[in-house]
């Protein structure tokens, strides 16, 4: 029994020995298992098909979301606030996008890939600074707060037509018969009309332009315009262009000067050059004293010509005032049909002559963006200068009817930013209206026309009663053009003058005037210009009046 029982106990310690060996083996196993086998990586993230033609770097970023609501940064996989992937994956931004719907005018969606990322997904709540989006480019125009509906009313006209009033009862504008009329707050107004293939622009008594076809060159359109300037004429070449739905016309010179004086006009001469203007006695430079100063000295020919070109519009604008007094006397005099009497030479708007050396309100600041203007105009013209000697085509009678060319503008040009007012003018800003007058200037701040064809600018320089320096504006890219327009003829008009006064005076002699006549040559005059504009003026005083009977019938 000793033996059975010895045997039996040593059976029982072997088995436990075993299972003790077993469950060690098994729990090492698990060991090994969780402490030294290699890790896994982690899944790769992989990028979402992109569903633009165009392919674009996507960022790979995983969204921590804190704050824990759903991703929105389509494109790779995001990770919520717990750190656990999103079995949502992509989301698409479902919900998010909106797909611009509502949000946008004119261009359509804004990211046509169809994503915009992240959460400036939804314009919606930016609609009133934003305004409308440009077709072409895509780009937000600032015009839309600044472009606010004037106040008034709208007068239906016996016949057809109506016309915008301002609050106080004063005509804004008519539209009649083919025929536009712009009243201004001063009281001077602007005609357009098209009649017979021709574009009659009336800016005045005895002033405006007759515009019709005229030649071809190179597949390029050209037009002639016969200008009257109180009962002066004179013609030039403009060519025609489109740009975003709108037709544009840009000036084309009559004559080019050579390389060498375009580079004399426009590089730094010898030493500064004192220049005695002789305006000391003239009325308008009295009238302008507070306003206009010219430069003391002349480092180049660029200013020179930036205080010709101002002065040049400060003498067209009192010559202007004058006119308009006289027209306004014989009026109240004969019963004319002028509805409201144009401004007098009473000094209203006269600037105080500071004759203690004070400042002027053009100031230097001003005047050196207009001379960097000037100098950019000069460099443009040399080129081409340089492309019309190359071409060999000649000029033919237009008989194109196709739309013209498509090219920006230069009243929307990137690199022209200032402008000289050219004409009276009223404008926008913030649902109120303020005037500029010629010698004003202003600097465009946005490139895309709104609904309107608009765009922003700063006043940058105002006569006393003009709208306040600094004020922001609407203005419509057709007057841009037209003052950029009289900006590069003006310049031409300089370039004449500096050519007859350079080695006089102390100023240096330049080493070439001559000139070559442009590749369009200048159309002959339009001998029924005059008349044409003083029927479009009477034919304007008629409708005025019908505006102001019927205004009266509908009630005030």
């Amino acid at each position: 029994m000793s033996f059975i029982g010895n045997r039996r106990s040593l059976v029982q310690g072997f088995i436990t020995f075993a299972l003790l060996c077993g469950l060690y083996a098994v729990a090492e196993g698990q060991s090994k298992k969780t402490s030294s086998a290699p890790s896994r990586p982690a899944p790769a993230q992989h990028n979402a098909p992109s569903h633009s033609s165009t392919s674009r770097p996507s960022t790979p970023s995983r969204s921590t979301n804190p704050g824990g609501r759903p991703a929105t940064n389509t494109g790779n996989r995001t990770v919520n606030n717990t750190g656990r992937a999103n079995t949502g994956a992509m989301n698409r931004n479902a919900g998010t996008m909106n797909r611009n719907t509502g949000t946008v005018n004119r261009g359509g969606a804004i990211n046509r890939g169809g994503a915009m990322g992240g959460r400036n997904t939804n314009m919606s709540g930016n609609r009133g600074s934003m305004g409308n989006m440009a077709g072409h480019n895509g780009t937000a125009s600032a015009t839309h707060g600044v472009n606010r509906p004037l106040a008034g009313r709208q007068v239906s006209l016996k016949g057809g037509g109506s016309a915008s009033l301002r609050p106080n009862g004063q005509i804004r504008s008519v539209t009649r018969n083919g025929m536009t009329i712009n009243r201004n707050l001063n009281g001077s107004r602007t005609i357009v009309s098209h009649r017979n293939g021709a574009t009659v622009v009336t800016t005045g008594r005895n002033s405006g332009y007759v515009q019709r076809a005229y030649v071809t060159r190179g597949g390029r359109s050209y037009v002639s315009r016969t200008v009257v300037v109180n009962h002066v004429v004179y013609t030039g070449v403009y060519r025609s262009y489109a740009w975003g739905g709108h037709f544009y016309y840009g000036y084309h010179p009559a004559y080019f000067w050579g390389p060498a004086y375009y580079g004399w006009a426009y590089n730094p001469w010898p030493a500064p050059v004192y220049w005695g203007w002789g305006w000391g006695g003239a009325p308008w430079y009295g009238f302008y004293g507070g306003y206009f100063a010219p430069y003391p000295v002349y480092p180049s020919a660029a200013f020179w010509l930036t205080d010709y070109l101002i002065s040049a519009n400060l003498q067209a604008a009192y010559a202007a005032r004058a006119a308009a007094a006289a027209a306004a006397s014989s009026d109240a005099g004969g019963g004319g049909g002028d509805q409201q009497p144009a401004p007098t030479d009473n000094g209203g708007d006269q600037q105080s002559a500071d004759n203690s050396g004070g400042a002027v309100t053009l100031t230097p600041e001003v005047k050196e963006a207009i001379a960097q203007e000037v100098k950019a105009q000069i460099a443009a013209q040399q080129t081409d200068a340089q492309q019309a000697s190359s071409s060999g085509d000649q000029p033919q009678a237009s008989t194109d009817t196709s739309a013209p060319a498509q090219q920006v503008p230069a009243a929307l040009d990137p690199n022209i930013r200032m402008f000289i007012v050219a004409s009276d003018l009223t404008v926008s800003s913030n649902g109120q209206e303020c005037q500029l007058t010629e010698g004003d200037v202003i600097k465009r701040t946005s490139e895309t026309p709104d609904g309107d064809n608009k765009v922003t600018a700063a006043v940058a320089s105002a006569k006393k009663g003009d709208c306040a320096v600094g004020q922001e504006i609407a203005v419509v890219v057709d007057d841009l053009q037209e003052m950029h327009n009289h900006f590069e003829e003006q310049l031409d008009n300089g370039l004449k003058e500096l050519s007859s006064k350079q080695g006089t005076g102390g100023m240096p002699k330049a080493p070439d005037t001559s000139t070559k006549p442009s590749d369009v040559p200048p159309p002959p005059p339009d001998n029924t210009a005059a008349k044409t504009l003083e029927d479009q003026q009477q034919a304007a005083d008629q409708t005025e009046a019908q505006v102001v009977k019927d205004a009266f019938n509908q009630g005030s």
